[in-house]
């Protein structure tokens, strides 16, 4: 049976894009992935992960990251909540992949809700492939499935690659690019102050840009 994991990297960050990854492969190649010790992406440390996506790579049928960039994020939640982007992306993941079953780390704090509107966006979009498809929707899957595991370090992989380019594009170190991130935050309000507005690639719509417009 071919089965898929689905995770993200970047739905919280104020900088830069949202990634989300895809693994397709053999159900019987699930052990092997354990036996690499596949874990979720933040249990392994920066320097081991692209190790770990080549590794993914190598035993996986096929790999697929889906970008969204911050500009686009912003024009989306203008019509839709965040969970509303989560189902649509995992979706254009799923539309790469066509799995028999997939198994996601749910967006949404009911993870069967999660796990049925993803399934209907899929029929909408591909309903030649969705027959007798299955989608196993969980929280925290990335701990629970390695092929779940497997997906969010590839996500992770092209995130952090993305926003490397991007520091060195613009020379300078904004940290992590999350809210809570003191060097993140410096970056934020320094740029404002300089220029009196915020570059494409800083999410517009997020509370801390808002707030940060509002001391200014």
């Amino acid at each position: 049976m071919k089965i898929a994991g689905i995770d993200e990297a970047g739905k919280g960050p104020v900088i830069g894009p949202m990634c989300v990854g895809g693994v397709l492969l053999d159900e019987d190649k699930t052990n092997t992935l354990r036996n690499l010790g596949v874990a979720d992406s933040k249990k392994i440390s920066p320097k081991k992960r692209p190790q770990f996506a080549g590794q993914i790579e190598k035993y996986s049928e096929k790999v697929f990251v889906f970008e969204i960039e911050a500009r686009q994020i912003d024009e989306l939640r203008k019509l839709m909540s965040m969970n509303d982007i989560m189902v649509i992306a995992f979706s254009k993941v799923l539309g790469q992949l066509h799995p028999e079953k997939a198994y996601v780390d749910a967006a949404d704090i009911n993870e069967e809700r999660f796990g049925r509107r993803l399934l209907e966006e899929y029929q909408k979009n591909y309903p030649e492939k969705a027959t007798n498809m299955s989608i196993i929707s969980k929280h925290r899957a990335d701990d629970r499935y390695p092929v779940v595991s497997a997906a969010s370090i590839v996500a992770k992989v092209r995130r952090d690659e993305l926003i490397e380019e991007l520091k060195k594009e613009i020379g300078v170190d904004f940290g992590s690019g999350y809210p809570s991130d003191p060097k993140t935050k410096k970056f934020l309000a320094d740029w404002y102050k300089e220029n009196e507005e915020l570059p494409a690639f800083v999410r517009h719509s997020w509370k801390t840009v808002e707030n940060l417009m509002n001391k200014e």
